[in-house]
């Protein structure tokens, strides 16, 4: 066999190779998904659509994933900033810092705030002398999803404001902007696409939230019962039910990313 003829079966197997793990990875992404939608007829999941407790617990769910977006971005905007625009002492420690929630067990993570915000946490005493109770309460529900999704919109935001070229804000300060004006007319604007991505990603992972919220706001429907809880607590007495919720679930993620996908490519990250 000559070289080429070898070269030409190693390119054909490799490609072999990769078309194998491609097909079993989407298969592994696909099958899951497959298993829901099928399951459910969409006259069932129009029904469980109607039911009082199940619009209590999507609605809980929007409501607080959305205002633990806004927080998220609102006091992570600063912190993504200064990572990567400035170096100092114990940046290195302050990144691992942000990324743990990431690699966390949200259980742990529960644990960790009910022992911060509890009335025997560290500020918990504090905040009772307020007359302030914010474990197994909605407040309770946006912290856990503020914890876990934080990272998501922090690590978006830096990686945008790292992809402004100096030069234009070196360009700015040459013509007499203060470094507000440059970072509300230039970097802002710039980064506006990696900021709308981060703030999609957390708003999708404070939505999906259950091990943190579960154990620091418990699961009291109307009130701290979001739409994950009330997947787990159908899954012990109603399988079908189980299921619908996971589907109504899936939608409402599948449709946020794809609304983001269709932006223009020029406008994301």
């Amino acid at each position: 066999m000559t070289v080429r003829a070898r070269r030409r079966r190693g390119e054909r197997l490799l490609g072999l190779a990769w078309l194998t793990a491609t097909a079993l990875f989407l298969a592994l992404l696909i099958l899951p998904v497959a298993g829901l939608l099928l399951r459910v007829p969409p006259a069932d999941l129009l029904r469980r659509m109607a039911d009082p407790l199940v619009l209590q617990a999507l609605w809980l769910s929007l409501t607080t994933s959305l205002a633990a977006t806004a927080a998220v971005a609102v006091l992570g905007l600063p912190l993504a900033y200064a990572l990567a625009t400035r170096q100092f002492a114990g940046k290195r420690a302050l990144e691992a810092l942000v990324d743990l929630p990431m690699v966390l067990p949200p259980t742990v993570a529960g644990v960790g705030l009910l022992l911060a915000f509890g009335r025997q946490g560290l500020v918990g005493p504090a905040l009772a002398v307020a007359g302030i109770s914010i474990p197994f309460t909605s407040v309770a529900v946006v912290l856990a999803q503020m914890f876990v999704a934080g990272p998501f919109f922090v690590n978006a935001a830096r990686a945008g404001f790292e992809a402004v070229d100096p030069a234009l804000v070196r360009a700015a300060a040459t013509l007499r902007a203060t470094p507000g004006y440059a970072f509300r007319r230039v970097q802002l604007p710039l980064s506006r696409p990696a900021l709308l991505a981060g703030a999609a990603m957390t708003w999708a992972r404070a939505l999906g939230e259950f091990g943190a919220t579960i154990t620091f706001a418990g699961n009291l429907p109307g009130r701290t019962q979001t739409m994950p809880l009330a997947v787990y607590i159908a899954l012990q007495t109603d399988l079908e039910a189980a299921v619908a919720l996971s589907v109504i679930l899936l939608v409402v993620s599948f449709g946020l990313l794809v609304a983001l996908r269709a932006v223009p490519r020029g406008a994301r990250p």
